[in-house]
């Protein structure tokens, strides 16, 4: 029995923040922290306007207008014309689905109905408030809707499913503005995220920069929005969106999850999570912060681009140890890195359990979880490659998480090819120079230049860009590459917190 002298209220927002679904809701304490970034003499204004534009629970909507009711106590005295005139003249949402406007309707108003008998607000005629859901359409042609890019295999359904057709992006802006009669000072969100295109989970299309770019079109005073923090460094579909928030001094701050369940818990986003302030009237360089648990861990102001990059580099304290590295104005490892399917061979080609009779024909296979024998006449593309000394590294490395996402180097001796389950390092002169390569590779000072791209497990040649070239007529320790680069023992301290030691699992 509960113990009556305790009062627990638990609050329903928070309850369902912590929900598994496919949408991730935002806590009442996220929400918060992002509202505090914006200036808060906006809250003292009868006059400023507010835009969820994705909302779900309508948690954005609720703290905004208990922070408005504090905030204009003094212009507006009475509770109910204050109520009256906050809901129906400065707040207002887009439901991403007709449930979540209801959700978000009854959060804000008490009721589901704005006009309802129970609802809080006695201004509005209608019952959806200024609480907007409209069902459209997607526009099919080539099987992809020509304004999000969802597939039509996927998301062509009838009436009584949801399409996931979002209206905030789906509408041009002419339509917007006229459902929406005002110019928002503030548009706050957390938008969907991505759209399965038919394929796996980890192929879906993201979406969330197309909500970003659309609220910046809306020419707000400031947006701040919660999104995957892939766009770091791009991925699928996300280069150009990448170039232009690097680009865009409008942006003051940005808060960074490297972990996403330090900021929804138990929700695993490859990646990790950001939440941004991007202010109409900045001009300047970013603060950037990072978050881990429940923690600041780090905060540096600094431009969105390093010289000569087109990615953000995450960690604050890695952009001092990136620029001594690049003094040196050495070769890029990339240049030693394969592309993906190297010989031309998927991950699910198998080759022969057993050697082939006639030994001219057997090339060994380095397959997934194993090795088989081909015929070399079977190798479709780079047999240059077979007859030499080279390395093989997996393409998928770990979950995206540089603490412990190690590179497993293999020797894959002359008269050896691989599926697309490697890469290639190399080709190299001999064995020893392999070796000396495989040194290097089990260096931390390697694994952290790695994961200054690498955010997911993904490991392309591309992710390896950052990490300097050695001389490979000998081998490499991490106390050699520190000296080298005069790293200072914080930064060496840094290094090896970011990198912990390879285990042998």
């Amino acid at each position: 029995m509960q113990n009556p002298s305790i009062n627990y209220n638990p609050d329903v927002l928070s309850c369902l923040a912590n929900l598994s679904n496919d949408e991730v809701f935002t806590s009442p304490a996220l929400a918060n922290q992002m509202l505090d970034l914006l200036p808060q003499e906006l809250f003292r204004s009868s006059k400023t306007t507010f835009l969820d534009l994705a909302t779900k629970s309508g948690v954005f909507l609720r703290e905004i207008a208990k922070r408005l009711l504090e905030g204009l106590k003094d212009e507006i005295p009475d509770l109910q014309t204050r109520i009256n005139h906050i809901l129906t003249k400065q707040i207002f949402g887009l439901g991403i689905t007709e449930l979540t406007a209801l959700l978000a309707r009854r959060t804000l108003y008490c009721s589901r109905e704005a006009n309802g008998k129970y609802s809080v607000c006695e201004g509005f005629n209608n019952p959806q408030g200024n609480i907007f859901y409209s069902p459209l359409k997607h526009q099919w042609e080539n099987g992809r809707c020509v304004k999000c890019g969802a597939s039509e295999k996927v998301y062509d359904r009838s009436d009584e499913l949801e399409n996931h057709a979002y209206s905030f992006i789906h509408q041009d802006l002419a339509n917007i503005n006229e459902k929406l009669p005002v110019k928002f000072d503030v548009i706050i969100g957390n938008p969907p995220y991505q759209l399965s295109d038919g394929g796996a989970q980890a192929s879906a299309k993201p979406i969330y920069d197309q909500f970003v770019q659309q609220a910046i079109k809306l020419q707000p005073k400031y947006l701040s929005m919660i999104i995957p923090a892939r766009w770091f460094t791009g991925g699928k579909g996300l280069d150009d969106f990448r170039d232009q928030m690097l680009n865009d001094r409008r942006i003051s701050e940005i808060h960074d999850f490297p972990n996403s369940s330090d900021c929804f818990t138990g929700v695993e986003i490859k990646g990790g999570v950001c939440y941004f302030l991007w202010e109409e009237q900045h001009n300047d360089d970013c603060l950037i912060v990072t978050h881990e648990k429940n923690s600041q861990i780090s905060e540096m102001k600094r431009p969105l681009k390093e010289e000569g990059l087109d990615f953000l580099i995450r960690y604050n304290s890695a952009v001092h140890i990136l620029r001594k590295v690049k003094e040196k104005e050495e070769k890029s490892f990339s240049d030693v890195i394969s592309g993906r399917k190297p010989f031309g061979l998927a991950t699910n080609f198998k080759g022969n359990s057993v050697p082939y009779k006639s030994s001219v024909h057997n090339v060994k296979l380095y397959q997934n979880k194993g090795t088989g024998y081909v015929k070399q006449e079977d190798i479709p593309v780079n047999k240059q490659w077979i007859h030499t000394h080279k390395i093989i590294a997996p393409y998928a490395v770990g979950s995206g998480d540089s603490k412990t996402d190690w590179v497993k180097p293999i020797y894959a001796e002359p008269n050896t090819a691989c599926t697309e389950t490697y890469l290639v390092m190399g080709p190299f002169e001999d064995k020893q120079t392999c070796e000396n390569v495989m040194s290097y590779i089990n260096t931390r000072f390697f694994h952290f230049m790695l994961t200054l791209k690498k955010n997911t497990q993904h490991t392309t040649k591309k992710v390896y860009e950052l990490v300097p070239m050695q001389d490979f007529s000998r081998p490499w320790t991490d106390k050699e590459l520190y000296e080298k680069y005069q790293l200072t023992q914080a930064e060496i301290e840094y290094i090896e917190s970011m990198v912990r030691p390879m285990t042998n699992e």
